[in-house]
């Protein structure tokens, strides 16, 4: 009872005043800057045809109503939790009139698949491997990965995606050059196939530049607690390595860790918008760059709205687990 009431409570409410804050943010934002989404789209509509002025106008409050943005600022903000509540988010300007989590719910599973195995195996690859690489330093094995990722590590991702286009969707035709996926969804070899195919590239692009980032942390942490005092005094006991790093190293140096891959979890809703872009991968970045290029209002807000609400949750869950890697917590 006294962990909850000090330890899950309060952070409980930690969540729910960043997921407030973090949408009001939001809705103010759009409505400071000095375009205006509805004059854009009159004015996208009036190139291609020529409207009575009468037209404009009523199609004008017509947006506005669908964009809620009639009336104050306050009438405006009362109004958009009322539809965010009940998990409408509006038409998207780009493609209306679908609406805006229609198109984030068809291109959300691309961007999870993507990145959720993505994070997850690069997460246990540099755990793995920085931990093995610092208590055993002095071997070549180590010193020499040690030096391939830290060269690795600087290269920005997008660069990496761009070169494994060229060399293996150009020179070498082995993989697709664009796309998620070829033929009609559904749960068939052939057609689950060809989405590991097409987003195997992708997936490298991301994979070694946070393995990279994630054995440089691992070797780091791994490198304090082998000096420290119960490390040294059960190598004295004689303990064998296995057990030295299973029980005393890598259980220590977990919890930053499980931090970042929880964050890392939590910023899938955001997307991987260069690399997307690079591979025109169906999913949230490139919808947020088509968003951006079309000055979709309501897109981009449906997506921010979801990048905040899943990295705060995420947070949540990362909170809500520390009581079980860290004693601590529990008793303290």
């Amino acid at each position: 009872m006294n962990l909850v009431k000090s330890y899950i409570l309060p952070r409980l409410l930690q969540w729910l005043v960043v997921i407030v804050v973090g949408i009001t943010v939001t809705f103010l934002i759009p409505r400071l800057l000095p375009t205006d989404p509805v004059e854009q789209s009159i004015t996208r509509l009036a190139g291609m045809q020529m409207m009575d002025p009468r037209a404009v106008a009523d199609f004008q409050d017509a947006l506005r109503d669908l964009y809620g943005l009639q009336g104050t600022v306050f009438e405006q903000y009362v109004q958009f939790w009322r539809r965010l509540v009940q998990g409408d988010l509006g038409p998207s300007l780009g493609s209306f009139p679908t609406p805006v989590t229609t198109i984030i719910r068809n291109a959300l599973p691309w961007t999870v698949g993507l990145l959720g195995t993505s994070v997850l195996v690069s997460w246990l690859l540099g755990v793995v491997l920085g931990t093995l690489a610092g208590f055993y330093s002095d071997s070549l094995w180590a010193k020499t990965l040690d030096k391939v990722l830290i060269t690795v590590y600087p290269i920005p991702y997008y660069i990496l995606a761009l070169t494994l286009v060229i060399l293996f969707s150009y020179y070498l035709p082995i993989f697709p050059l664009v796309g998620g996926g070829r033929g009609q969804p559904a749960f068939t070899f052939t057609y689950l196939r060809s989405v590991v195919r097409h987003g195997f590239l992708p997936a490298v692009s991301l994979i070694v530049i946070a393995t990279a980032f994630r054995f440089i942390m691992a070797k780091a942490l791994t490198s304090r607690i082998i000096s420290s005092d119960y490390v040294t005094y059960a190598r004295i006991g004689g303990l064998p390595d296995r057990r030295i790093i299973s029980s005393y190293v890598m259980r220590n140096s977990l919890l930053p860790q499980i931090t970042d891959l929880g964050l890392s979890l939590g910023a899938v809703f955001e997307g991987a918008l260069i690399t997307e872009v690079v591979f025109s991968y169906p999913g949230i970045g490139y919808t947020i760059f088509t968003a951006i290029a079309q000055t979709d209002f309501n897109l981009l807000l449906g997506v921010t709205l979801f990048s905040i609400v899943g990295i705060a949750t995420a947070a949540l869950f990362v909170d809500l687990l520390y009581p079980l890697f860290d004693p601590r917590i529990r008793y303290g």
